[in-house]
C-alpha cells in the first residue's frame, strides 16, 4: 500500500514537471479561467451622442430625468426642451467631428483596467469591463443584456464620475437598479459599488501629471505665471442647497492635486470654477469663462483649464472649453490652453485598475458615505440602494436607532 502511494505520488510530481516544462499547465489556467464567468466591472457615465441623430433622443432622456431637474409635466416639458435646443446642440457636435468620442475612450480605459486587474487580481479573473451610459448606446439595459448572456454572478457599478453628485452617479444608479429588475436580474448577480473616488492617491497623480503635460503648452519663461483654471461641470443651486456632496468632493480633488502639483516643484496659482450651465435657474458659480475675465482684469495672461470632474474628452472639453472659452480668452488678448484630457492615458488606466483592484481584495461593498440620502433628496424611495449586494446593507434613514 505505502509502495503503491509513493508510486501515485512520483507519478503526480513528474506529471506536474511535465506540464510546468511544456506550458500545459498555464493553458489548463487560463482555459479554466475562461471558463469562469467574468467579474463585470460595469462603467457608468451619462454618455454622448454617438451620431447627429442620436442628438435629440440623448438630450430627451437627460431633461426627462427627474434626478437632474424637476418640473411640472416632465416628461413632457422635458421632450420639448430637447426638440427646441437639438438645432443647436447639433451644430456643435458637427463641429468637434460629428459625435461624442466618451464611447471610443470608456472601452479603452476599460481595456486598461481589465489588463491591470488580470494581473493584480487572479482570484477574482477573468474580468470584463462593460459600458452603461444614462443617456446615449450602449444603455444601461444593452450592458445588463451583454452580461446575463456571459453568466455573470459578481460585478462591481464602478461609476466613471470620481466625485459622487445625485444627477450623476446616484441618477445612473437608480437607473441600474430599475433595469436589473425590469429584466428579472434582481437575483442573479451580485453587486457592490464604486461609487466615488475624488481623493485615490493613483487618479490623483494622473491628474498632476496631465496638469504638469499642460504646461508644456506654455514658454518656460511665462510657465509659472499660469493660472490654473479647476473647471467642473456645475450644478444647480437647487441640487447644492439640497445636500448634494458634488461640490465639495471636486474641491477635495483640487486640494489634493494642488498638494502633488506642489511636492513636483508646481507652485502655480489657481482657482476653481463651473461651467456649462443649462436654463435660466442659478447654478453653482463662478462660471469659468466669469474667471477669465475678471483675472484678466485684474492683470491675469495666462490661463489653463483643467477639466477636474471629466474623465475623458467630450463636448464639454472639445468644445466649450477648447473652442468657447478659447475664442473668449483670445477676444481679451489672454494666452489660454487646456491640460489634456485622461483618454488613453497609461498612467490613468492603471489608476481604474488600482481602484478596483483594491475595492475587491478588501471586500467592499460601498464607500461609508452612500448610505446617506441628502437632507433634501427628490427621489427618496430609490436613492441610495442596492439590489442584491454582496454583503448586508441598509440605508441609514432606513434604519431604527
Amino acid at each position: 500500500m505505502l509502495r503503491h502511494v509513493a508510486g501515485l505520488k512520483a507519478s503526480l510530481q513528474s506529471s506536474a514537471i511535465s506540464f510546468r516544462r511544456s506550458g500545459t499547465l498555464e493553458t489548463v489556467c487560463l482555459r479554466f479561467m475562461s471558463s469562469k464567468p467574468p467579474t463585470a466591472i460595469v462603467m457608468m457615465n451619462m454618455g454622448g451622442p454617438s451620431s447627429l441623430e442620436e442628438v435629440e433622443p440623448f438630450l430627451t432622456r437627460l431633461f426627462t430625468d427627474h434626478q437632474i431637474m424637476q418640473m411640472p409635466f416632465q416628461q413632457t416639458l422635458g421632450s420639448m426642451i430637447a426638440k427646441r435646443r437639438s438645432p443647436k446642440i447639433v451644430a456643435q457636435y458637427a463641429e468637434i467631428g460629428g459625435r461624442s468620442p466618451i464611447a471610443q475612450w470608456t472601452e479603452i480605459q476599460g481595456k486598461m483596467m481589465v489588463d491591470h486587474l488580470d494581473k493584480t487580481s487572479p482570484h477574482t479573473a477573468p474580468h470584463k469591463a462593460y459600458t452603461a451610459f444614462r443617456y446615449a448606446t450602449p444603455l444601461t439595459e444593452v450592458a445588463l443584456e451583454e452580461m446575463k448572456k456571459d453568466g455573470v454572478e459578481r460585478a462591481v457599478a464602478f461609476s466613471q464620475f470620481p466625485q459622487w453628485s445625485c444627477t450623476t452617479s446616484g441618477s445612473s444608479l437608480n437607473e441600474l437598479w430599475r433595469q436589473v429588475q425590469a429584466m428579472g436580474m434582481s437575483e442573479q448577480i451580485k453587486w457592490s459599488l464604486i461609487d466615488r473616488w475624488h481623493s485615490h492617491p493613483a487618479f490623483i497623480k494622473a491628474l498632476a501629471h496631465r496638469i504638469q503635460e499642460g504646461l508644456q503648452q506654455f514658454e518656460e519663461s511665462v510657465r509659472h505665471r499660469v493660472v490654473l483654471l479647476f473647471s467642473a461641470h456645475s450644478l444647480p443651486m437647487r441640487r447644492v442647497n439640497a445636500g448634494d456632496p458634488y461640490p465639495q468632493e471636486v474641491g477635495a480633488t483640487v486640494g489634493r492635486a494642488i498638494e502633488d502639483l506642489k511636492a513636483m516643484g508646481i507652485n502655480n496659482r489657481y482657482a476653481l470654477c463651473w461651467q456649462s450651465k443649462v436654463g435660466p435657474l442659478p447654478w453653482l458659480g463662478p462660471r469659468t469663462q466669469d474667471v477669465i475675465k475678471n483675472l484678466h482684469k485684474a492683470g491675469c495672461t495666462h490661463f489653463m483649464a483643467i477639466p477636474v470632474a471629466f474623465t475623458s474628452d467630450h463636448i464639454e472639453t472639445l468644445y466649450e472649453i477648447d473652442l468657447e472659452f478659447a475664442e473668449e480668452a483670445a477676444e481679451l488678448g489672454a494666452i489660454f490652453r487646456r491640460s489634456p484630457s485622461f483618454n488613453d492615458m497609461p498612467m490613468f488606466g492603471n489608476a481604474l485598475g488600482q481602484i478596483a483592484e483594491e475595492h475587491l481584495k478588501q471586500g467592499d461593498l460601498c464607500s461609508d458615505q452612500y448610505a446617506l440620502n441628502c437632507m433634501g433628496c427628490v427621489n427618496p424611495a430609490e436613492c441610495r440602494s442596492i439590489l442584491n449586494p454582496i454583503a448586508p446593507y441598509a440605508r441609514l434613514k432606513d434604519i431604527k436607532m
